[in-house]
């Protein structure tokens, strides 16, 4: 009786053994799901997936990928109304920096800065554009704690997900040296600030590699002063639509479309995204502030899904963070306060030139000038709009000009003591 009893008792501490190593096994597989959950970039490929490796060091063996994780869910819907202020948060100066390379051999490229201030600010990898294959749940929540145009804020998430996943994946880099330019790629970015007006810079500005315009970008009868080519339009859906109708008075019909051009869009606002969906799937708009517009037309023709880049709001973020942080975004108006697409545009230009000189942008002397360039015989004021810093991005073309990053051109008296780009 006694040896039956013993013969029991050792089975069942077997079967606990068992049992207990079976436990323990489930734990390490349900914590390698989520470790590789947590990193993971939902909707990419293995090969695009975040290097724990690269960040935690040589793991020995490396995590097991499984497939079958919980799917991510979109965030509830943060407001503005909850912020008196701009809100911050741990990694609002975080940024995915994925941007594709191409050689930087011009000995005369901004990137050469020894600039200390610039050098600390600049990220010469910074991803530069949205499009369908880098956006997924996880990266929308990270970008719904942004208000437009940084992020998605108060954004709905079918709505705005339903045009970002037609936006092709776009040609980078954005530019290429031409031939016989010793590798440089020079810009020009062309504003409409009133002090163009008589400055007979059109050649000059011509003569640049790539001309990057803005907004209602006014040539015929002015290419004296502001040339006539265009090779990169930054634009809004707003200011595409709305500037022949604005400058209709001074002969301005319909956008840049140079055969070629490339165009790269700001996306501002919802009505930016609705604007993209009609766009990208050939139609008229069927809801929003452009209700029955069909976009394609804004394009003159020149639209094509290989020349057509959306700004990623991590660019336009770090545009803002890094060089031009207004006071104002401490202010109860903080979520209409960005930089001006002209801002944006130089910006851009940065990122993808070797060089880039500045034409029609604000200066010190700005009370000398018209509000644009095409207003002749008549005399106008600057006009100062709630939602941008103008004097901040003043100083800070003057600052980028002083430290020899960009060229900014302050009018007839100064250029004889500048030097023109070669």
């Amino acid at each position: 009786m006694a040896l039956l009893k013993s013969r029991h008792f050792f089975l069942l501490l077997v079967i606990s053994v068992l049992i207990l190593l079976c436990l323990l096994s489930w734990g390490d597989y349900a914590r390698s799901i989520s470790l590789r959950t947590f990193f993971d970039v939902e909707g990419q490929g293995n090969d695009e997936r975040y290097d724990l490796q690269d960040e935690m060091g040589d793991l020995t063996p490396p995590p097991v990928v499984f497939t079958h994780a919980v799917a991510e869910t979109p965030m509830p819907i943060l407001y503005r109304s909850s912020f008196k202020k701009a809100p911050r948060w741990d990694f609002d100066d975080v940024y995915n920096q994925d941007a594709p390379p191409r050689p930087w051999t011009c000995a005369e490229s901004l990137r050469n800065s020894e600039d200390e201030s610039f050098k600390k600010a600049f990220l010469p990898n910074i991803r530069m554009f949205l499009h369908k294959d880098n956006i997924n749940v996880s990266e929308w929540n990270r970008l719904s704690h942004f208000n437009n145009p940084f992020g998605f804020m108060q954004f709905p998430y079918d709505e705005v997900m339903s045009a970002v996943k037609l936006i092709p994946k776009p040609k980078e880099p954005l530019l290429l040296p031409k031939p016989g330019s010793g590798e440089c790629v020079r810009c020009a970015v062309v504003g409409t600030g009133g002090i163009l007006n008589g400055s007979k810079m059109g050649k000059e500005i011509d003569a640049h590699d790539y001309v990057f315009r803005v907004n209602g970008a006014v040539t015929e009868g002015y290419e004296e002063d502001v040339g006539n080519r265009t090779s990169v339009y930054v634009h809004t859906a707003h200011s595409i639509r709305s500037s022949p109708i604005i400058f209709r008075k001074f002969g301005y019909k319909a956008a840049p479309h140079d055969e070629g051009i490339k165009y790269v869009m700001i996306p501002e606002a919802m009505r930016d995204y609705n604007w993209l969906g009609g766009l990208l799937r050939e139609e008229i708009i069927t809801n929003g502030s452009y209700k029955k517009k069909r976009p394609r037309m804004y394009y003159s023709g020149q639209y094509n899904e290989s020349r057509f880049y959306v700004l990623h709001q991590d660019f336009l973020r770090y545009v803002k963070n890094r060089f031009l942080k207004s006071r104002h975004l401490n202010s109860s108006y903080w979520a209409i306060v960005r930089p001006t697409n002209g801002a944006f545009a130089v910006f851009l230009a940065l990122q993808t030139c070797d060089t880039v000189s500045a034409y029609g942008f604000m200066t010190e002397d700005y009370k000398k000038y018209n509000n644009y360039y095409f207003q002749k015989n008549i005399k106008t004021r600057v006009v100062f709009y709630s939602n941008h810093d103008y004097i901040l991005e003043m100083k800070t073309w003057k600052k980028l000009h002083d430290s020899k990053i960009l060229r900014l051109y302050q009018g007839p008296d100064s250029e004889k003591e500048t030097e023109k780009p070669k």
